[in-house]
């Protein structure tokens, strides 16, 4: 187990979920310093240079009923972590790669987080954090204790992106070729990391990710859905994979 962690991250992954509704306290002066130190030690495969910041600004933050930025998506939050870029190879997968393992820790904590990628007003955040002319921010996430019961709003938009819903292994995972589906059984050791990106957290869950086994390496491929995301000015299921990876290598670190 990962020593920062409280519990596996395969029990993490299984227990992450999106939350839309918070208690409007803030984190706990304890809890924000185990994130600060936990984001300082954030590394991933890209060297894209992503940096997340926690952001608590009182214009920012939801007030109001918690509906200031997210366009009345998220409630209650009093504290963000924005992911923030430049357009560069691999940055995309980076926000996805770090922001996910810094998700699963928030989890491991007891907090609750959503991805917004679409969903929130970049202007308030980009003010604040004094973008650089260079720099974008593509995703944000709200992070706090959860309501101890979901809304009626949270439960209809987790039906409407079908949140509990995740796709065969036959569609997601082939052998050798992308016309072979893998099976489990030849999954072998990499059965629970391959099922860990199953259950990885997509946008509108549409899980782009396809991953290819060739002898002892394993392919990560983009699934795009066409015309996905268009508006956003970025890939979002760039993103997606990143989160994809993050599963796969956080599950097999544990495994040793």
């Amino acid at each position: 187990m990962n020593q920062k962690f409280t519990k596996g991250i395969v029990d993490v992954i299984r227990d992450r979920r999106s939350v839309r509704n918070y208690k409007p306290a803030p984190i706990e002066k304890e809890i924000k310093l185990k994130l600060i130190d936990y984001i300082e030690g954030l590394r991933s495969p890209f060297n894209a240079g992503v940096r997340l910041e926690l952001v608590e600004e009182a214009s920012i933050v939801e007030t109001s009923g918690g509906r200031v930025g997210t366009y009345g998506f998220i409630r209650g939050a009093t504290t963000y972590i924005a992911a923030i870029v430049e357009e560069k190879e691999g940055s995309l997968e980076e926000i996805g790669f770090m922001l996910e393992e810094l998700i699963l820790f928030a989890t491991s904590l007891g907090l609750g987080t959503c991805w917004l990628g679409g969903t929130f007003n970049r202007g308030q955040f980009a003010e604040y954090l004094k973008l650089q002319s260079k720099e974008s921010l593509p995703i944000v996430t709200p992070i706090g204790y959860p309501m101890d019961k979901m809304s009626i709003m949270e439960k209809a938009v987790r039906f409407a992106a079908g949140s509990n819903n995740r796709r065969p292994w036959a569609e997601l995972f082939f052998n050798k070729s992308l016309d072979t589906p893998l099976k489990e059984a030849e999954a072998d050791k990499y059965k629970t990391a391959l099922e860990m990106v199953r259950l990885a957290p997509s946008a509108s869950n549409k899980q782009p990710w396809r991953v290819l086994k060739d002898n002892n390496y394993w392919h990560f491929y983009l699934k795009a859905s066409k015309g996905y995301g268009e508006g956003l000015g970025f890939n979002i299921q760039r993103v997606d994979i990143g989160i994809a990876m993050c599963h796969f290598e956080m599950t097999l670190k544990e495994q040793g």
